[in-house]
């Protein structure tokens, strides 16, 4: 056996180091702004009304007018896309890692299944009458949760290996 001189086993483990590294990492790509808009999306949606007079950061904030019925699950949306739809997507898109790309999957994917239920429950009452119906800022926020689950989908099963 032939022993590697000194400076190419540092190379070696350099280079092994970088490719560790990168295994780690996500890129996006010009994927990176359509995420981005989509983000900034969002975040118009909670100007918007989201139910009644309701606006999205109404609901987050728990301070909705008096007359209007909000549910849970408009509200457990509402902090589903802030923490995940922007917090945790901007978090992702400045690390790039994996692991992160991974859990903004996952969280959208739940985000996406409280947001069309928070639909559906403000369409639905006790008694015959329509319930308000979801504002333009609902939907459109849902709208983009669910385009962020498909962007975040196909990032993370990208990556080669798995």
């Amino acid at each position: 056996m032939s022993q590697e001189p000194e400076d190419v086993a540092g190379l070696r483990a350099e280079i092994d180091q970088v490719g560790r590294s990168a295994a780690r990492r996500v890129d996006p790509g010009p994927g990176a702004l359509v995420i981005a808009i989509t983000v900034l999306v969002i975040m118009v949606a909670f100007v918007l009304p989201w139910v009644g007079a309701a606006r999205g950061y109404d609901v987050l904030l728990g301070q909705v007018p008096t007359g209007v019925d909000v549910g849970l699950l408009p509200r457990v949306f509402a902090w589903t896309a802030v923490g995940v739809g922007v917090l945790l997507t901007a978090l992702t898109l400045v690390l790039q890692r994996w692991v992160l790309a991974w859990t903004c999957t996952l969280g959208c994917f739940a985000g996406s299944v409280a947001g069309v239920l928070s639909i559906w429950s403000t369409q639905t009452t006790t008694s015959h009458l329509p319930g308000p119906g979801p504002g333009a800022g609902l939907v459109l926020a849902v709208v983009g949760v669910v385009v962020l689950l498909v962007r975040w989908v196909k990032l993370a099963a990208s990556r080669s290996g798995l």
